[in-house]
């Protein structure tokens, strides 16, 4: 029976809203509306998660959750969990087999109409909430390019892209304007969750409310134009950018649209509100665009009703925006399911392609598909052909492992994109018990008598977790030391 939690008190923000914030929300909300907001912001924020679809197994935790879950009504496998529930000390979190993401934020990839197979490019993407999302959304088909410019961040988001056990991604670590003049029309979708002043996390992050200012808000919108400019580049005609911020400033929301769209005719915003429907958008506190916020004419403002706003005082989650632009063009068929060569046609060299063979027939029941290419010493699959010389790769697709000495060792990587049917080895350990906590300290567990020897899937409550190697009664612990508590 599962243990009743001791409910954790959440503080309210006490941190007092920039004075010429607060007059800017008035003028825009009015009198009755400011006064909602004001007092959702001094609530605590709502916590929520969203299942990883792509982790073998994942209709049974959707069904049977171990924690208190409740839907995130705009995001198909998102829930809120209690304020007493801990999922990220959970095995399960490091097994991937779900995000603990802001609830507002998965509006993006949910209503941003992406189709599976499609090939997708997140311009602004750490640390991973919405590429992973955008990830699991493509049904590993097709394939996503996750990007971050700075480098500590970009790191994040690949250990993100890995936990995930997300197969077809590549993460790089460029600037938008690098990226263009590499992949002019080569995406189906492009996401930019811009950066921005922050006025929608105040409440979440209370550390942005300081750095907050006028003269901020103007930096980011034409860090915006500028970002938004080589995302249209990177667009095919029939393709689409969805572009968001997490703040309330109509110079970075409304007004950025409306930029973008006299600088780019052959765009145009699709109308969000009008595809969710009007009772959806009653029932779930949806907003749509105010482009009379905006100072631009009325003609350029025609569009500009095709947004959505996410208010904290109108749902449980905070604030965002997001529209999505069509750029004009025949709409991209759907990409049939993606192939590859064997990887044993990237191996000329004799031993370590028997190495690989060596360790695929002894642990795996099917060896994956895709394009295998060798960085050093590492083995990787690329999701499709790509060029990737002279960009800076953090993650050059799924990586399988690594030659040591002529000898195969599996990646991490490869643990977790795989489920317990891939393997030929499995050791499953309950997610609650010491033996749980053990593995993720590093340590060696024991096996029961006449355990087969060899490299092992080591799972928890069914899903993938990481590599042990069973000898001699004991399954030696191959998890990573990085990520050992």
């Amino acid at each position: 029976m599962k243990k009743k939690k001791k409910k954790v008190p959440q503080q309210e923000t006490s941190r007092e809203l920039p004075a010429a914030f607060a007059e800017r929300m008035k003028e825009m909300l009015g009198e009755e509306q400011y006064i909602l907001f004001a007092e959702a912001m001094k609530r605590p924020p709502r916590q929520a998660l969203r299942i990883n679809t792509l982790k073998e197994g994942w209709e049974r935790f959707e069904a049977a959750p171990v924690f208190a879950l409740q839907p995130v009504p705009w995001a198909p496998h998102g829930f809120y969990y209690g304020e007493g529930e801990r999922p990220g000390k959970s095995p399960l979190h490091e097994a991937g087999l779900y995000y603990m993401q802001e609830p507002s934020a998965m509006a993006v990839a949910a209503l941003s109409g992406l189709r599976p197979g499609e090939a997708v490019l997140d311009l602004c993407a750490a640390p991973g909430g919405k590429s992973t999302h955008l990830a699991a959304m493509t049904g590993g088909r097709g394939f996503l390019v996750s990007n971050e410019i700075h480098p500590a961040r970009a790191r994040i988001l690949s250990q993100n892209i890995e936990r995930m056990g997300i197969r077809n991604a590549v993460v790089l670590g460029e600037t938008p304007q690098r990226l263009a003049e590499r992949m002019y029309g080569l995406f189906d979708r492009v996401v930019v969750d811009a950066p921005c002043s922050g006025e929608g996390m105040f409440r979440k992050e209370e550390q942005a409310i300081p750095n907050w200012s006028p003269e901020n808000v103007e930096m980011c919108a034409a860090r915006q134009d500028e970002i938004l400019d080589c995302a249209a580049q990177m667009t095919r005609p029939g393709g689409a950018i969805v572009y968001s911020t997490c703040t309330f400033a109509p110079q970075e929301d409304e007004g950025s649209l409306q930029r973008f769209l006299q600088r780019h005719p052959d765009f145009a915003a699709e109308d969000l509100p009008a595809r969710i429907g009007a009772e959806r958008m009653r029932e779930w506190g949806l907003d749509a665009g105010h482009p009379e916020w905006t100072a631009g004419e009325e003609a350029a403002r025609s569009q500009e009703k095709g947004a959505l706003r996410l208010w904290p005082h109108r749902l449980d989650g905070e604030g965002h925006f997001m529209a999505v632009l069509r750029r004009e063009g025949a709409a991209a068929p759907e990409r049939k399911e993606r192939g590859g060569r064997p990887v044993t046609d990237a191996l000329a060299d004799r031993e370590k392609r028997e190495a690989w063979l060596a360790f695929a027939a002894d642990a795996l029941q099917e060896i994956p598909e895709g394009y295998p290419v060798l960085f050093g010493e590492a083995l990787w699959l690329m999701p499709v052909p790509m060029d990737l010389g002279g960009l800076k790769v953090l993650r050059a697709g799924l990586c399988l492992g690594e030659f040591r000495r002529n000898r195969f060792e599996p990646a991490h990587a490869l643990a977790l994109a795989i489920g317990g049917g891939q393997a030929k080895r499995v050791y499953d350990i309950a997610s609650g018990s010491p033996e749980a906590a053990a593995y993720l300290r590093g340590e060696s567990i024991p096996v029961p008598p006449g355990t087969p020897a060899g490299w092992t899937l080591v799972t928890t409550d069914g899903f993938s977790l990481g590599w042990g190697k069973t000898t001699g009664g004991m399954l030696k612990n191959h998890y990573p030391k990085g990520l050992r508590r």
